[in-house]
């Protein structure tokens, strides 16, 4: 496989030729990412030449439609699942919670939902909070040694009433990528929906999620070089069964069932600019034509061998310390690369020492 070109990759985030953040490292670790050019270019002319209401007949309005179609329907090709089941919300905490709510009406008192102690909270809270609805929330722990969360020990909590599995991809902490396709398969096995949370994941190459057999999956686009929005895919069958939580005249709409207010025109349109810089990377290293989903894993395959590459000497160095314990497992292989460490002194006072090195972290 051809090697990953980082001064090319460089080259296309303005942030790396700030005079202001000269001479500094970024290792904001699973906080968010710098945007590329092409979604600030985009996002710039949306605000000079095209804010205004979408899908009008004037050739601004009809400009500004076109764009934000154009970012559904290029990411959606992209992560290999139809048009319409990719929707955008203002965060995926904020996408979780109206799904939530969503389920809160679809399910009985009876029923029962998993979720993880190694998810973050977007994908932990929303659920947790049915509860109150007399959801019975069924947890799926890790392996407090090691942070690993075993599929077996899933197969024990399903049953005929279990409705939806929710996990993570990889966690923010842990940074192990869990077997998705496995346990979706698991939890359909068991009648069950599965809802994935990409957050962590998404940002080291999109995922196929066609390949990975969920019923959700959700990530932040402003932790994938993108604007400030929450992307989430649904499967059609699991979206139209869900009560549409949108106005009442968007319910036929499938892409807008799960926006209850007024979508951010400006940043959806943004997006694209994301299938730009994942376009621009696969023409470079790659090169010739291919269908987007394939364009999609290959520079996904790029990101993940430079990055283990690059992990693997810092986990070596970090397992050689007596004074930290690095969380998570010990070989690149098999994680993300999100690095998360336990130390007797307060993590906000480790993180001032760092920035006084020029490390935001």
């Amino acid at each position: 496989m051809q090697r990953l070109d980082s001064g090319f990759i460089r080259a296309q985030f303005p942030a790396f030729g700030a005079p202001s953040l000269a001479g500094q490292a970024f290792f904001e670790n699973a906080g968010g990412s710098y945007p590329c050019q092409p979604v600030i270019d985009r996002l710039t002319r949306f605000y000079r030449e095209r804010k205004v209401q979408p899908y009008g007949a004037y050739r601004a309005s009809r400009l500004a439609g076109e764009e934000m179609d154009e970012a559904r329907e290029r990411l959606a090709a992209i992560l290999n699942v139809p048009t319409e089941e990719l929707s955008f919300g203002p965060s995926t905490t904020q996408n979780s919670y109206v799904l939530a709510q969503a389920f809160r009406a679809a399910l009985r008192p009876d029923d029962n939902i998993v979720v993880t102690d190694q998810d973050h909270e977007a994908n932990s809270g929303p659920w947790r909070r049915l509860a109150d609805a007399g959801i019975a929330i069924r947890e799926w722990r890790m392996d407090p040694a090691t942070g690993h969360l075993d599929p077996a020990r899933l197969a024990a909590l399903l049953d005929e009433r279990t409705r939806l599995v929710c996990f993570p991809h990889c966690s923010n902490v842990v940074g192990e990528i869990n077997p998705v396709a496995d346990i979706c398969a698991l939890s359909r096995a068991a009648g069950a929906a599965s809802c994935v949370d990409g957050v962590s994941y998404a940002p080291h190459g999109l995922p196929d999620i066609g390949s990975l057999g969920c019923d959700i999956y959700l990530f932040s686009a402003y932790k994938t070089f993108g604007p400030h929005q929450g992307v989430m895919a649904i499967r059609r069958a699991l979206a139209e069964w869900l009560p549409n939580q949108a106005h009442f005249f968007n319910a036929d709409t499938l892409y807008k069932r799960f926006t209850p207010a007024g979508p951010d025109h400006a940043q959806i349109a943004a997006c694209a600019g994301m299938a730009d810089y994942l376009d621009a990377v696969f023409a470079h290293h790659v090169g010739g034509t291919a269908p987007p989903a394939a364009r999609g894993r290959a520079v996904h395959d790029l990101f993940r061998a430079h990055e283990t590459a690059l992990l693997g000497p810092l986990l070596d160095y970090l397992a050689g310390r007596n004074d930290i314990r690095l969380i998570g497992p010990r070989q690149a292989k098999g994680r993300a690369p999100t690095v998360a460490l336990a130390h007797d002194r307060p993590g906000a006072e480790l993180a001032g020492d760092l920035a006084r090195h020029g490390i935001m972290a």
